[in-house]
């Protein structure tokens, strides 16, 4: 009931946010749910296309968890204690807020499923939807509730993982396990070559090693600014990196393993073919990725942003120009991009390699 009246009565963007994770949740329903139905049609090779399937699961999730955080009803404020709602008691009632949400998506991904396959109130679009989605065969029900009630669960687990009280970690720490991960990664690549289950277990190491070096590889990026005798305006910047890097390093880490490999597979379909491991809907399903993958960054960079505003406060009534803040924003934003593009570029070569040796 509590975390009823918490989503009832929160600001519209919160509103607006959580409709994007029910959106979001909605599409990954979907492709599990086209999986199911591939499965029951062609049983064979069906366990990699649900392996594939998992990795817009696990963004949709980092994207509920982000926006989880961000919502300002989830963070601990003086007095609640005395009525009962404690840190733990927020973190659990943040985590049935984003069931709900997924909840709500995944509702949305089976009538729409059922629609399509002409089972609710005929075939539309002149039954196209209904031979992309195996309308000939049965699905099975229990099946189906399993997949739809995985984004659910998983999501209100890891959001309640995320905000439950723990010591802060400094951002460095994770840098030596990411750059561990991605080097298995790589290996696990090379060692399979491109197609069917190995490549989806490289891929995802290389990915939760480059969400692990997130935070490390931002707070590089602030020391690089304060190098060589800074200037208010570097210092400035690279200072506030530093703060802003256990917030967004994270979705950075994953946006630049999304995007490392948006490249690796432009580069296998140049040189004669790519994977297409979810058939029609590989392209939708690549989209859905790379969407959640940004907006979890975006949520991030606001809720870092909105949790600077006090320091942000004292810096104008200390008299500092706001010209000069928006000169410190921009220099953040270009050290990143001057940091992360060439980064993602150079795992897409390596990845590319390993699988084309």
């Amino acid at each position: 009931m509590l975390a009823l009246r918490l989503a009832r009565g929160s600001r519209p963007l919160v509103q607006l946010r959580r409709l994007l994770v029910a959106g979001a949740c909605a599409g990954t329903g979907f492709l599990l749910l086209y999986v199911l139905a591939g499965a029951v049609d062609r049983p064979a090779g069906s366990f990699p296309r649900l392996v594939w399937a998992l990795v817009p699961l696990a963004v949709t999730v980092q994207f509920a968890v982000a926006v989880a955080k961000a919502d300002p009803a989830t963070r601990p404020r003086e007095g609640m204690d005395a009525v009962g709602l404690g840190p733990v008691r927020l973190a659990l009632a943040a985590a049935l807020s984003t069931a709900l949400s997924c909840t709500l998506g995944s509702a949305l991904a089976l009538a729409a499923f059922l629609h399509l396959r002409g089972e609710l109130t005929g075939l539309p679009f002149d039954g196209a939807g209904a031979r992309l989605l195996h309308a000939g065969q049965p699905l099975p029900v229990a099946g189906a509730l399993t997949l739809l009630a995985l984004v659910p669960l998983t999501a209100a687990a890891a959001t309640a993982l995320a905000l439950r009280p723990r010591t802060p970690q400094p951002p460095q720490t994770g840098l030596p396990w990411g750059v561990a991960l991605t080097a298995c990664g790589l290996a696990v690549e090379a060692y399979t070559g491109p197609g069917g289950l190995g490549m989806a277990a490289g891929w995802a190491l290389t990915a939760a090693g480059l969400g692990c070096a997130g935070p490390g590889l931002a707070y590089a990026c602030g020391t690089l600014l304060q190098a060589l005798r800074p200037g208010a305006l570097r210092l400035l910047a690279g200072r506030a990196l530093q703060e802003e890097a256990p917030g967004i390093g994270r979705p950075l880490g994953v946006l630049c393993a999304v995007g490392a490999g948006a490249l690796t597979v432009s580069a296998l379909r140049a040189a004669g073919g790519g994977p297409a491991p979810l058939g029609p809907l590989s392209g939708a399903a690549a989209a859905l990725v790379v969407l959640c993958a940004a907006a979890t960054l975006l949520t991030s960079a606001v809720d870092v942003r909105q949790a600077r505003a006090a320091t942000r406060a004292a810096l104008l009534d200390l008299g500092t120009a706001g010209g000069l803040l928006r000169s410190a924003a921009v220099l953040r934003a270009s050290a990143l991009l001057a940091v992360c593009v060439p980064f993602s570029w150079g795992v897409a070569e390596l990845t590319s390699l390993a699988l084309t040796r």
